[in-house]
């Protein structure tokens, strides 16, 4: 049964940070680019970073750059968010995406974690 469970999800204030995790099973975790989206009210979901299955390329967003940090552990199975610097406009339900290397339409997703920055 494939899972991929966030946590890490707060109420934070304006220049604080947090940590997001994702724990992945039953897929072959290796094989898979790891990506947070994030989706806030009354937008699309947007990517906010990537990491390839070995770690070797990494994309962000251009709004996060510098303030997020994406990286895994493939003997966890985890892909981990660090955010620093939050911003209000970073509130959103953060989600965790595996994306097959080989296959990009075979994909699964997580069930999100709510990030909200306000004071």
């Amino acid at each position: 049964q494939v899972q991929l469970v966030e946590s890490g999800g707060a109420l934070v204030q304006p220049g604080g940070s947090l940590r997001l995790s994702c724990a992945a099973s039953g897929f072959n975790f290796g094989l898979y680019t790891m990506i947070w989206y994030r989706q806030a009210p009354g937008k699309e979901r947007e990517l906010v970073a990537s990491i390839s299955n070995y770690g070797r390329r990494i994309n962000y967003a251009d709004s996060v750059k510098g303030r997020f940090t994406i990286s895994r552990d493939n003997v966890k199975n985890t892909v981990d968010l660090q955010m620093n610097s939050l911003k209000p406009e970073d509130t959103a339900i953060y989600y965790c995406n595996a994306q097959n290397t080989l296959r990009a339409s075979v994909q699964y997703w997580g069930q999100g974690t709510q990030v909200t920055v306000s004071s």
